[in-house]
């Protein structure tokens, strides 16, 4: 079993931990797993990672409206998400961008909208962004063009080597999730392979994003060593290692002292 490992994105505020959250959180760290950042994805879940991220000591959280769930957008919103960011244990604004995959999102015009007013907010707060982007890769990189004072990481890193190396260039991380595992995983695996282990975090994204062989099944942070072992394996070095350096990758970028 790895030790140290850090999960920068999991969802414990989801349903899917209802019936045993506590009993999932409370073993973490006996599977090796030192950190965790649980982004939101609306309002109310972003008052629960808050919330989650003051019971469990190894346990932090974003704030952030998702593109899926931005329907609802008010101006306003930003006020709550300030007040969201100022508690302890918040180190980032997150989960936002932008997500063109389901023909029942909300409108792209207002994911962009609603993504340019959460970089602000960003750059107001000094605080990192983690970006979701799903068949939005251009208008997704048009837009962080347009903030060069915010670092973020695009999480669960759909894009091409290319856009990797591209974020890379312009001071961003990469992470990757249980997807390497998978056998039809070749862009993730060329841009796991393009850029400097450095510049990579790992996550699960729990509970979605199983890795192999869990696929399929409700995701958590245990298996994140799994997303390392592979990381490690794409890499040439030891899993230890990879551990060890991805922890160090997530500390700095999220500001979290060793």
């Amino acid at each position: 079993m790895l030790s140290g490992l850090f999960d920068t994105h999991a969802h414990y505020d989801a349903r899917q931990f209802d019936p045993d959250r506590d009993e999932v959180l409370s073993a973490l760290p006996g599977q090796g797993v030192e950190l965790v950042v649980n982004p939101g994805c609306d309002l109310a879940s972003s008052r629960r990672a808050v919330e989650l991220a003051g019971r469990y000591s190894f346990v932090y959280a974003a704030v952030g409206v998702h593109p899926e769930e931005c329907g609802g957008w008010r101006d306003a919103d930003v006020a709550e998400l300030r007040a969201l960011a100022a508690q302890p244990k918040v180190v980032a604004v997150g989960e936002i961008g932008l997500d063109y995959y389901w023909p029942e999102n909300p409108p792209k015009e207002l994911q962009k909208r609603v993504f340019r007013a959460q970089m602000a907010l960003a750059a107001e707060l000094d605080l990192p962004v983690i970006v979701h982007d799903r068949e939005a890769h251009g208008d997704s990189m048009d837009i962080v063009r347009e903030f060069p004072g915010v670092r973020g990481v695009f999480h669960c890193f759909s894009g091409s080597a290319e856009m990797a190396r591209e974020l890379v260039k312009l001071g961003w991380m990469i992470s990757f999730t249980g997807v390497l595992t998978y056998k039809n995983a070749r862009k993730a695996v060329e841009a796991a392979q393009a850029v400097p282990l450095e510049r990579i975090m790992i996550e699960t994204d729990s509970p979605y994003m199983a890795p192999v062989p869990h696929r399929g099944k409700r995701n958590h942070s245990g298996y994140v060593e799994l997303v390392c072992r592979r990381l490690a394996e794409l890499k040439g070095i030891g899993a230890d290692e990879c551990s060890r350096v991805t922890q160090a990758n997530g500390r700095d970028f999220f500001l979290i002292q060793g």
